[in-house]
């Protein structure tokens, strides 16, 4: 009799737990699904971005630097090859790896070749727009200095005001996966917070609940006695 008094109080468990993190779960199945219905590199824009031509080293140049820096790459860009260089305070800058001189900051002019030299696709370059680190929108979310270049097929290409690098290429289907993304991490406002208290009691409320399930599977149930219909003469 206790054991069926436990059993019944599991249901009854099982059943409010079901009401309270039924949307949760659907929720989160939802958008798993979504964000799994291409793969990652399609995601991620790696369709939508040119080859880049390999860097020359036959003919390399030491940067004129005047201090310790903290990292110092060769990489080639779309428009040429160049240093980048991180210095102690954080600032990045772009030198010739011709004549090692720094690089000036990405006019418009130069953002739109940058752009158009960076863009695998077909869709015509509509605008290009600057944004600074503090304002930036919320697909590029980098605290930046960045220039948006916006193509007609809802392709968005970051490029670094200071060394013209590509920032980030990001696609309509990225940002469907970017808003489905904070709805399975329950952080629409920031899309970065994995480990928060709402997050983190749902799904130990699920948890909970498919545990009550799991058990409530091994409970037995009295088979209903069929009782023969009366014969009359």
């Amino acid at each position: 009799m206790a054991k069926q008094t436990i059993m019944r109080r599991f249901a009854k468990w099982h059943i409010w737990l079901g009401w309270l993190v039924g949307v949760p779960v659907l929720m989160w199945t939802v958008t798993g699904l979504i964000m799994v219905w291409h793969p990652i590199e399609y995601v991620r824009g790696n369709h939508l971005r040119a080859e880049l031509p390999p860097v020359e080293t036959a003919t390399l140049v030491m940067p004129q630097l005047s201090g310790p820096v903290r990292s110092m790459t060769l990489d080639s860009f779309p428009d040429g090859a160049g240093w980048i260089v991180v210095e102690e305070d954080g600032g990045r800058y772009r030198y010739s790896p011709t004549d090692g001189r720094l690089y000036n900051p990405v006019l418009e002019r130069d953002a739109r070749a940058i752009a158009k030299a960076a863009y695998a696709g077909d869709a015509a370059l509509e605008a290009l727009t600057y944004f600074p680190g503090d304002a930036t929108p919320m697909d590029l979310r980098a605290g930046t200095n960045a220039w948006q270049a916006r193509f007609a097929d809802d392709t968005h290409i970051y490029i670094h005001s200071q060394t013209g690098e590509i920032l980030a290429v990001r696609s309509g289907w990225w940002r469907v996966f970017d808003f489905v993304w904070g709805l399975h991490i329950m952080d629409l406002q920031e899309r970065e917070d994995t480990s928060h208290p709402i997050l983190i009691v749902f799904a130990a409320l699920g948890v909970a609940g498919s545990l009550l399930g799991c058990v409530l599977m091994f409970r037995r149930r009295k088979a209903r006695v069929k009782v023969p219909n009366e014969v009359t003469a």
